[in-house]
């Protein structure tokens, strides 16, 4: 998260540094930052997800583990 505040802070500070340019092109140029900061948002979501499938999974397999610890004792 830090990174992308850091990206999008030197993207304004960029295109604020262009004054000179026309209207329009200023205009474009941040409706296209915005496009791109909604889609690094949206890879930020979709890795938070999968990060959260992945926490899931390691913890039911560290049980399933556990569980054939308890049973290998009980066999000995």
């Amino acid at each position: 998260m830090k990174i992308l505040s850091a990206l999008v802070l030197i993207c304004l500070f960029a295109a604020g540094l262009s004054g000179a340019e026309p209207a329009k092109e200023s205009d474009r140029a941040q409706q296209q930052l915005l496009a791109l900061m909604k889609e690094v948002q949206g890879q930020q979501d979709a890795i938070a997800a999968n990060q959260k499938k992945i926490d899931e999974k390691t913890a039911a397999i560290g049980e399933a583990i556990r569980q054939a610890k308890i049973y290998a004792g009980r066999g000995r």
